[in-house]
């Protein structure tokens, strides 16, 4: 019995112990971290022919890559900017960014990566067309500025407009007249026969009322 027990112990693994731990650990990231150089310069070597056969192409100014990732953009900046070109990376989403290389000699313009930044495609003749559209309303905004502020002048004269209601004088002067204006039975208070104040007046008007509710004759009005 013994010697059964015994061979079964012998016969299994020992737990690796603390050490043989990190050394599995070490192993395995040192490993991740030799594919991972080896899929840069993979990487590298692709783009760099892609770059070499771009260069060599007469009938291409630029180009454009495929989506990548962060690491990915900078290795092919990095080929870019030792061949002697330009590039710039354009879109929102890191997952959906993407490169374009132009040669020297056809670098774009403001307008055109300002096309590209809001996902467009760059037409050179609207480019043009918005180019001359905004140099005419520059000019003439340096011609208005130089001739001074315009000084609207109207038609015709209130006055002359509504003569017929004030007259020929001003406004203001016809309202201080103190003549009767007959147009609107507008009379001056000397002119007036009715020369009773308020409380006279309101107190005949109640007399007649009474008179007129008991059936009185009414006395004549002096």
């Amino acid at each position: 019995m013994a010697d059964l027990l015994g061979s079964i112990l012998s016969s299994m693994v020992k737990p690796p112990s603390i050490g043989d731990q990190e050394s599995r650990h070490k192993a395995r990231l040192k490993k991740l971290q030799e594919q991972d150089k080896q899929q840069k310069v993979e990487s590298r070597k692709r783009m760099e022919k892609e770059v070499s056969d771009f260069i060599q192409d007469s009938g291409q100014i630029k180009k454009k890559f495929q989506p990548m990732n962060k690491i990915e953009r900078s290795i092919l900046h990095d080929v870019v900017e030792v061949v002697g070109l330009t590039s710039f990376s354009f879109g929102e989403d890191d997952d959906c960014r993407y490169v374009m290389i132009f040669k020297k000699e056809f670098a774009p313009s403001d307008e055109e990566l300002d096309s590209y930044r809001h996902g467009e495609e760059w037409n050179p003749q609207k480019a043009e067309e918005k180019r001359k559209l905004k140099e005419l309303a520059q000019k003439q905004e340096e011609e208005a500025a130089q001739q001074g502020p315009v000084v609207v002048s109207p038609a015709s004269h209130y006055k002359d407009k509504y003569s017929h209601l004030i007259g020929k004088g001003a406004a203001k002067d016809a309202a201080h007249m103190l003549q009767a204006n007959k147009t609107y039975v507008c009379v001056a208070v000397f002119n007036k026969r009715d020369t009773r104040s308020m409380e006279e007046a309101m107190d005949e008007i109640r007399a007649k009322k009474r008179l007129r509710q008991s059936g009185e004759e009414l006395p004549p009005i002096s």
